[in-house]
Protein backbone atom coordinates (compact mmCIF):
# COMPACT_ATOMS: atom_id res chain seq x y z
CA UNK A 1 0.00 0.00 0.00
CA UNK A 2 1.74 3.41 -1.25
CA UNK A 3 1.96 6.50 1.01
CA UNK A 4 -0.97 7.68 -0.02
CA UNK A 5 -3.40 4.94 0.09
CA UNK A 6 -2.26 4.23 3.88
CA UNK A 7 -2.79 7.87 4.58
CA UNK A 8 -6.09 7.83 3.28
CA UNK A 9 -7.50 4.57 4.76
CA UNK A 10 -6.45 5.37 7.89
CA UNK A 11 -8.22 8.96 7.62
CA UNK A 12 -11.21 7.15 6.58
CA UNK A 13 -11.55 5.19 9.55
CA UNK A 14 -10.70 8.49 11.76
CA UNK A 15 -13.45 9.74 9.52
CA UNK A 16 -16.11 7.02 10.47
CA UNK A 17 -15.38 6.48 14.30
CA UNK A 18 -16.21 10.27 14.56
CA UNK A 19 -19.55 9.31 13.19
CA UNK A 20 -20.40 7.48 16.42
CA UNK A 21 -19.07 11.08 18.44
CA UNK A 22 -21.50 11.74 21.50
CA UNK A 23 -20.92 15.84 21.32
CA UNK A 24 -24.05 17.30 22.01
CA UNK A 25 -22.76 20.11 23.73
CA UNK A 26 -19.64 21.43 21.58
CA UNK A 27 -21.49 19.79 18.17
CA UNK A 28 -17.99 19.08 17.06
CA UNK A 29 -17.61 15.50 16.23
CA UNK A 30 -13.79 14.12 16.11
CA UNK A 31 -12.57 10.59 15.05
CA UNK A 32 -8.86 9.37 15.57
CA UNK A 33 -7.45 6.04 14.19
CA UNK A 34 -4.15 4.83 15.13
CA UNK A 35 -2.35 2.04 12.98
CA UNK A 36 0.26 -0.26 14.63
CA UNK A 37 3.21 -1.68 12.92
CA UNK A 38 1.47 -5.06 12.02
CA UNK A 39 -1.08 -3.58 10.48
CA UNK A 40 -3.76 -3.35 12.76
CA UNK A 41 -5.72 -0.12 13.97
CA UNK A 42 -7.72 0.80 17.01
CA UNK A 43 -10.42 4.11 16.35
CA UNK A 44 -12.36 6.00 18.60
CA UNK A 45 -14.59 9.31 18.65
CA UNK A 46 -14.81 12.21 21.31
CA UNK A 47 -17.55 12.02 23.68
CA UNK A 48 -18.29 14.89 26.13
CA UNK A 49 -19.61 15.49 29.21
CA UNK A 50 -22.00 18.24 30.60
CA UNK A 51 -19.17 18.37 33.14
CA UNK A 52 -16.68 19.58 30.59
CA UNK A 53 -13.82 18.50 32.31
CA UNK A 54 -14.76 15.20 32.08
CA UNK A 55 -15.38 14.85 28.51
CA UNK A 56 -12.72 12.48 26.51
CA UNK A 57 -10.80 13.28 23.39
CA UNK A 58 -10.93 10.76 20.57
CA UNK A 59 -6.75 10.49 20.47
CA UNK A 60 -7.55 9.86 24.32
CA UNK A 61 -9.43 7.11 23.58
CA UNK A 62 -8.04 5.27 20.69
CA UNK A 63 -5.16 5.50 23.05
CA UNK A 64 -6.56 4.00 25.86
CA UNK A 65 -8.20 1.22 23.66
CA UNK A 66 -4.90 -0.12 22.26
CA UNK A 67 -3.27 -0.21 26.02
CA UNK A 68 -6.16 -1.75 27.31
CA UNK A 69 -6.35 -4.54 24.00
CA UNK A 70 -2.42 -5.03 25.56
CA UNK A 71 -0.22 -2.70 22.85
CA UNK A 72 2.76 -1.73 24.06
CA UNK A 73 4.29 0.12 20.93
CA UNK A 74 4.88 -0.11 17.33
CA UNK A 75 2.54 2.71 17.17
CA UNK A 76 3.28 4.13 13.14
CA UNK A 77 0.52 6.37 12.34
CA UNK A 78 -2.13 8.79 13.66
CA UNK A 79 -5.18 10.09 11.91
CA UNK A 80 -7.49 12.46 13.19
CA UNK A 81 -10.48 13.90 11.40
CA UNK A 82 -13.11 16.01 12.84
CA UNK A 83 -15.48 19.03 10.93
CA UNK A 84 -13.53 22.49 11.45
CA UNK A 85 -12.63 25.10 9.22
CA UNK A 86 -9.26 24.12 9.21
CA UNK A 87 -7.50 20.18 9.77
CA UNK A 88 -7.91 19.73 13.13
CA UNK A 89 -4.66 18.69 15.51
CA UNK A 90 -4.48 16.85 18.73
CA UNK A 91 -4.73 19.25 22.24
CA UNK A 92 -2.16 19.44 23.98
CA UNK A 93 -3.52 16.10 26.19
CA UNK A 94 -3.94 14.09 23.11
CA UNK A 95 -0.05 14.63 22.29
CA UNK A 96 1.38 14.12 25.46
CA UNK A 97 -1.12 10.50 25.71
CA UNK A 98 -0.27 9.61 22.00
CA UNK A 99 3.71 11.15 22.93
CA UNK A 100 3.59 8.02 26.25
CA UNK A 101 2.71 5.48 24.24
CA UNK A 102 4.82 6.16 21.27
CA UNK A 103 7.64 6.24 23.66
CA UNK A 104 7.05 2.66 24.73
CA UNK A 105 9.50 2.05 21.54
CA UNK A 106 10.85 5.15 20.64
CA UNK A 107 8.96 5.92 17.55
CA UNK A 108 8.03 8.95 16.21
CA UNK A 109 4.77 8.13 14.45
CA UNK A 110 3.48 9.89 11.05
CA UNK A 111 0.73 12.58 12.74
CA UNK A 112 -2.14 12.78 9.85
CA UNK A 113 -4.49 16.09 11.07
CA UNK A 114 -7.66 16.43 8.54
CA UNK A 115 -10.56 18.62 7.94
CA UNK A 116 -13.58 18.21 5.19
CA UNK A 117 -10.76 17.84 2.60
CA UNK A 118 -7.52 19.32 3.55
CA UNK A 119 -4.87 17.49 5.46
CA UNK A 120 -2.19 18.32 7.26
CA UNK A 121 0.59 16.08 7.64
CA UNK A 122 3.14 15.99 10.63
CA UNK A 123 5.58 13.86 12.96
CA UNK A 124 4.71 13.49 16.77
CA UNK A 125 7.81 15.04 17.50
CA UNK A 126 6.79 18.28 15.34
CA UNK A 127 3.82 18.50 17.23
CA UNK A 128 5.00 18.24 20.94
CA UNK A 129 8.71 19.11 20.66
CA UNK A 130 10.74 17.83 23.76
CA UNK A 131 8.19 15.82 24.95
CA UNK A 132 8.21 14.80 28.94
CA UNK A 133 7.86 11.46 29.41
CA UNK A 134 8.92 8.33 31.30
CA UNK A 135 12.94 8.94 31.24
CA UNK A 136 12.19 12.47 32.98
CA UNK A 137 11.24 11.24 35.77
CA UNK A 138 13.12 10.09 38.75
CA UNK A 139 14.09 6.25 38.91
CA UNK A 140 13.50 3.70 36.36
CA UNK A 141 10.00 3.51 35.16
CA UNK A 142 10.69 -0.32 34.80
CA UNK A 143 11.21 -0.74 38.39
CA UNK A 144 7.65 0.36 39.60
Amino acid sequence: MSGDDARDELLALARKAAENAYAPYSRFPVGAALRFADGGVVSAANVENASYGLSLCAETLAVAKALAQGRRGGLVAVAVAGSGARPVTPCGRCRQVISELAALDHADPLVWCADGESVLELRLSQLLPHAFGPGDLPGDPDEA
